[in-house]
């Protein structure tokens, strides 16, 4: 088949894309750095340079694809950039990629979506957003909505916060346990959607641990030699004030706590719970080594 991945060489693109060339399909990767060209080809796919803010290269490369992978992605500093309104931007990318899909002519679609998308607190607000922009296309273009969870690496977040402060600090916390996912999981569900056949449009969510914050501690201690560390829950006002102090804009402060106060009480897991997906094969303690691996470089 003729597939088209957007999310340039990413976290989930990479293997996805890897996967998907090995099997035999017809790959052409999406990114918006002239860079990643060479890369992308030494993969054995083709390289579609330009931005998901262009609706007319989205159009010319989606044109003849068999399927679509779509995601919406920032630059990697739009949560700081005081001049971006993260949900109005990643909304407006879910617009394009609605006028470019009836544009070309695709029929089958496969989204990148988010836990949280069914009621969009916080700033997963986008994903909300998204979703019921996609749903507005004609009922024959069959998309596919993955959802995952928190992403394994986001925790990397936590490195420069150990190292200075010796701790982790979050508005969450405790013994109760959350689900989280590796990407390479979350590639290979989507190469197997991918290759299922399409109908309608079925949500699903995907997940590899489930694991509590204070045992995310344990583990990470025990990885990078700091058997007592501890994760240490502080107060949304604190979570904010931290947030602002390092530089996020204050309204992206606001949904990033708002998203953690549905962490905190639950109620953020309440669909993927009724609508549980076996785990996948990359667990926390997996990830630990990666974890260890980037906290002790440059010690």
């Amino acid at each position: 088949m003729k597939i088209v991945v957007t999310g340039s060489l990413g976290n989930i693109s990479k293997p996805l894309a890897t996967e998907l060339i090995e099997k035999g399909h017809q790959v052409t990767v999406v990114s918006s750095t002239q860079e990643r060209k060479a890369a992308i080809e030494a993969l054995g796919a083709t390289a579609a340079i330009g931005t998901m803010e262009d609706t007319d290269f989205l159009t010319q490369t989606f044109t003849g694809a068999d399927v679509l992978y779509v995601m919406e992605t920032l630059a990697g500093n739009a949560f700081f950039d005081h001049n971006v309104d993260v949900i109005e931007a990643t909304t407006q990318i879910g617009r394009n990629y609605k006028e470019a899909i009836e544009r070309s002519g695709v029929k089958k679609v496969v989204h990148l979506s988010s836990i949280g998308a069914d009621t969009g607190p916080g700033l997963l607000r986008f994903h909300y957003n998204v979703e019921n922009i996609l749903r507005e296309l004609p009922a024959d273009v069959f998309i596919k909505f993955m959802r995952p969870v928190g992403f394994y690496y986001v925790m990397y977040q936590f490195i420069p916060m150990i190292k200075q402060q010796g701790a982790i600090y979050s508005s969450d916390g405790g013994d109760r346990k959350t689900p989280w996912v590796s990407p390479l999981d979350i590639a290979a569900v989507i190469a197997e959607e991918i290759e299922k056949p399409f109908e309608g449009r079925p949500i699903r969510y995907i997940a590899s641990d489930e694991i509590s914050p204070n045992d995310i501690a344990r583990i990470f201690g025990e990885a990078i030699g700091k058997p007592d560390l501890q994760w240490i829950q502080i107060s949304d006002e604190q979570m904010m004030d931290g947030l602002i102090t390092a530089g996020m804009k204050p309204e992206t402060a606001e949904g990033y706590v708002a998203m953690n106060v549905g962490v905190r009480d639950g109620s953020l897991y309440d669909d993927f719970y009724k609508h549980k997906p076996v785990l996948g094969k990359v667990k926390l303690i997996d990830f630990a080594k990666d974890f260890a691996a980037a906290y002790n470089q440059n010690q």
